[in-house]
């Protein structure tokens, strides 16, 4: 301890009683002083107790030109702040004792001003002691001296202190002691001083060091950042930028990452009411009320605030690139007037001055940056020489972008990055390397697929073209060799990446290659190319290659050279197939349907690969699974589709059958029966290539319909065996020879037709009967009715002249050179009809003449006895019995006209019974039997 200060060195006598005089010549100064401290002390100074002695630390500090220390203790129920630097002096005490006037030196924070009234809170008798003496104020001593009850001004009479004053701490030279007044607990205080030293060291650049009893605050300075050290040893980073009247500050972590303020106030340098939302600290030479509370309104606080603004960018410019972002104003409401002006004010800077790292060149200004709105600094750096004005990374991404809005940061966006790749000449790699950087955003789902659709591809053939739809990614492009195929977009290998298959483009291999529209547009016009001088070499090679290697069928549209000119791959024949030995001679050469492969070309090329891009080695099968119409180019088609009786679901038949030589027919047959896919088109149901062979082929001079098989006798008067001509029967029978009597066609129809009414033909009756039978299964609208038929009596007759026989009473009535029959009688309409001939039932107007006598079926003995043998029921009803049964003049053994009529004979009965019981199948056994009623009539 130092030795105490010596009595009244600072004449405080004459203070006091100058004060003591305006007192009693002015009634209302008392009033005027006690009001004036009563609204210091509990307005603008309230809770302002320890900022208040720390800017007299600070000012005594800077007098000195050494950084100050601070030391608060609680003594004997004494507060005591103890503090470094200039020593209380007479204008010192001139300022504690004054409640209107200041008399801080220039630049001072506020050294023994208006503000120490804040001591009255917690003290009644506040001294301040300095090694060369000491003030002391005293409300008791005031009441006293003024006479005066109630409240007193306390700061307006010093008194020096006692002599018996306890000297200063060692190492300190000023030290402020203000007993407690009753109420006020000194471990609460001590904690609220706690609480306020960290903002005052940074606050208060001239402090070092500031003690609460044991535990001790200190401030260092390296550069820009201010380190705060607390009683722990926890550290504070400050990063500072100092302007015009102010400094600006941010906390930052041991990497120098800024950890933005969320809230805090204007400090001047101490903290004010002013509450401001910028992500950094202000403390800024501020025009304020005296209370220190509120900025004064006017243009001197708008200057400052200005220039306090424009030295915002740099202490963002300070930060590391990555992190600059953060000091941007956050949007939100103003949290006051000050914040309202500061904000719009640091915003403009930021928006005008440069900060922002370009990822090309120098520093921008936020209203001519841009940023990436993915979040890719692998994007961003592959982009910073094609976007102009874009931000280096790592600002980039939705977070980056919604922060630097606010200062005019515009967003490049996807399809303006789409549109600012398009059109620029870059390596494969380069584009590669774009494609994993979006291809990683896309799998984060930062960006949507369909906003890459027009993303540039470059292609093999050193194209670029917009969007990878249809574009095809191939591992070798080799194959394509010199090709020039418009349309045929190609991946460059070097550029080739899983995005682009993701947005539209092909992996292909050989097969998706041929599959390729534009390679197949260009195969469809390669003849005329071709025809018109183009040198079509190259797609042909690349062509063939690609079927070699994937085996893909369908391009016979391809040109290939001829033995004349060029012709379409289908229409080609290799020059050893076996089919050129059955074509006519005539289809072969410039003006046929088909031409000769060049020899020389031919020899080049595996023959499998010529035939697999359609080249003829054998006949061609047609195979259309889902056909829509006659358009297959199949000979007499349209008539083939008409003849079945409903549209195939399928066409497979062999093509080019009418090219085939007159005399080859048997070699041909045998080539269609040796492949598999001939054989099958050969051997389909109802298929076109049976029917057209049936009526268009030639064995031994005819169609094969007009032959039948050697076996098959029983159609032996209509159609002559087949002469043998070595071809096996299911060949001979697969191309039409006929096994049976069903008729293919209309054609077939009318020739079986023609062959019935041939006279010089000796056709069995059965056989008759069986061909009207089949003939009324087909539609009349396809058949031509015949002008000669065939009669029951196996004779020929015009068909004027005849009927067909429609029920069995009929026969015995109409002569049999006039009846034209069929096994049954339900089929005689659909006859008639195709015939275009009367029914004889519709024909015949006589009647049954005569009366004969009504008989019930019960009543008849004889019926009785043979419908017990047969097992048939009697029916009601009966039958009129006539001696002898005339229809006209035409004796009947039995008719029908809604009743049944027989002649008295077994033969009549039988018949008439046979009708009732519908058995008519059984007339011949009721007929026997009713000659002889014995079961061995029946059984024998």
């Amino acid at each position: 301890m130092t030795s105490p200060p010596r009595p009244d060195p600072f004449e405080t006598e004459a203070l006091r009683s100058a004060v003591l005089r305006a007192w009693r010549d002015s009634p209302t100064r008392f009033t005027e002083d006690t009001n004036a401290e009563h609204d210091l002390r509990v307005g603008g100074y309230r809770d302002r107790l320890f900022v208040e002695l720390a800017q007299n630390a600070a000012d005594a500090a800077a007098a000195t030109g050494t950084p100050g220390r601070v030391r608060v203790s609680v003594v004997d129920g004494e507060l005591r702040v103890a503090n470094t630097g200039a020593q209380l002096d007479a204008d010192g005490v001139a300022a504690l004792a004054s409640l209107r006037a200041s008399r801080k030196r220039a630049g001072a924070v506020g050294r023994f001003g208006v503000g120490f009234a804040a001591v009255l809170a917690v003290s009644p008798a506040p001294r301040v002691v300095s090694r060369d003496g000491g003030v002391a104020f005293s409300e008791e001593r005031t009441r006293s001296e003024s006479g005066r009850d109630g409240e007193v001004p306390v700061l307006r009479l010093p008194w020096p202190v006692p002599a018996d004053e306890p000297g200063i701490p060692d190492g300190y030279d000023t030290e402020v002691r203000l007993p407690l007044r009753d109420g006020v607990e000194p471990g609460e205080l001590l904690a609220r001083i706690s609480a306020e030293v960290a903002d005052l060291l940074l606050a208060l650049p001239w402090l070092a060091e500031i003690a609460v009893e044991a535990a001790t605050w200190t401030r260092a300075a390296d550069g820009d950042v201010v380190a705060l050290t607390a009683p722990d040893g926890t550290r504070t980073r400050w990063l500072t930028t100092a302007g015009p009247g102010c400094v600006w500050a941010v906390p930052v972590d041991a990497e120098y990452a800024p950890l933005p303020v969320e809230q805090d106030v204007l400090h001047t340098p101490t903290p004010t009411d002013e509450r401001l939302s910028l992500p950094a600290r202000l403390l800024a030479s501020v025009p304020v009320e005296p209370s220190r509370r509120r900025v004064l309104a006017g243009a001197a606080t708008r200057d400052a605030l200005a220039a306090a603004a424009s030295a915002y960018p740099g202490l963002v410019r300070s930060l590391p690139p990555r992190h600059r972002g953060a000091l941007v104003p956050r949007a939100g409401f103003p949290l006051s007037e000050v914040d309202t002006t500061l904000r719009e004010l640091v915003t403009r800077r930021l928006a005008e001055d440069p900060w922002l790292p370009a990822a090309s060149g120098p520093e921008l200004p936020g209203e001519r940056a841009r940023v990436l709105g993915v979040d890719s600094p692998e994007l961003t750096e592959l982009l910073a020489d094609v976007v102009p004005g874009l931000l280096a990374a790592p600002l980039c991404g939705a977070g980056p972008a919604r922060v630097l809005a606010a200062v005019g940061v515009s967003t490049v966006g996807v399809a303006e990055l789409v549109e600012a790749v398009t059109g620029i000449d870059r390596a494969p790699s380069w584009w590669l390397a774009l494609y994993e950087a979006l291809f990683a955003a896309v799998e984060r789902r930062e960006i949507a697929t369909t906003e890459l659709g027009a993303l540039p591809v470059p292609l093999a053939d050193g194209r670029t073209v917009p969007g990878p739809r249809g574009a095809l990614l191939v591992a070798d492009p080799e194959p394509l060799g010199e090709a020039d195929v418009v349309g045929l977009h190609v991946v460059h290998p070097g550029a080739a990446h899983p995005l682009l298959e993701r947005l539209g483009a092909t992996r292909a291999g050989p097969a998706d290659l041929l599959a390729a529209p534009a390679l197949r547009d260009a195969v469809e016009r390669s003849v005329d190319d071709a025809l018109s001088g183009v040198d079509i070499l190259p797609l042909v090679e690349t062509v063939l290659r690609l079927a070699g290697d994937s085996g893909v069928e369908g391009f016979g549209a391809l040109a290939l050279p001829a033995r004349e000119g060029w012709r379409r791959a289908d229409e080609l024949v290799l020059p050893n197939a076996e089919l050129l030995a059955v074509l006519d001679s005539e289809a072969l050469g410039e003006q046929g349907p088909l031409d000769v492969l060049d020899d020389d070309f031919a020899r080049r090329w595996p023959a499998e690969v010529l035939t697999g891009i359609g080249v003829l080695e054998t006949f061609v099968v047609v195979d259309d699974e889902e056909p829509a119409e006659p358009d297959h180019d199949l000979p007499g088609e349209d008539e083939w589709w008409d003849s079945v009786p409903e549209p195939p679901s399928r066409v497979l038949a062999v093509r080019d059958l009418d090219l085939v030589a007159d005399d080859e027919w048997p070699a041909a047959l045998r080539l269609l029966a040796a492949r598999p896919q001939t054989w099958r088109a050969l051997s389909e149901p109802a298929g076109h290539t049976r029917w057209w062979l049936a009526g268009s082929a030639l064995l031994a001079g005819r169609a094969p319909a007009e032959w039948r098989l050697p076996e098959a006798e029983h159609l032996a008067g209509l159609y002559e065996p087949v002469p043998d001509l070595g071809l096996p029967t299911r060949l001979l029978e697969a191309c039409g020879v006929r096994r049976d009597l069903t008729p293919a066609g209309s054609d077939d129809a009318e020739d079986l037709c023609e062959r019935l009414a041939d006279p010089e033909r000796s056709v069995p009756p059965g056989l008759v009967l069986r061909a009207h039978a089949a003939l009324a299964t087909l539609s009349p609208e396809d058949v031509e009715p015949p002008v000669r038929v065939r009669t029951l009596d196996g004779s020929v007759t015009d068909a004027a002249d005849a009927v067909v026989l429609d029920a069995p009473w009929l026969a015995a009535a109409w002569p049999a050179d006039r009846l034209v029959a069929l096994p049954g009688f339900d089929a005689a309409p659909a006859l008639a009809e195709l015939f275009d001939l009367p029914l004889a039932g519709d024909e015949t107007t006589a009647e049954v003449s005569g009366e004969g006598e009504y008989a019930a079926w019960r009543d008849l003995a004889a019926i009785g006895e043979v419908a017990e043998l047969l097992g048939i029921d009697v029916p009601d009803g009966g039958v009129i019995v006539h001696e002898k049964l005339l229809v006209g003049d035409v004796p009947v053994p039995w008719w029908f006209d809604g009743t049944l009529h027989a002649a008295d004979t077994s033969a009549g009965l039988a018949r008439a019974f046979a009708w009732a019981v519908d058995a008519w199948a059984e007339r011949r056994a009721i007929e026997a039997l009713l000659d002889d009623p014995d079961p061995r009539t029946l059984l024998g």
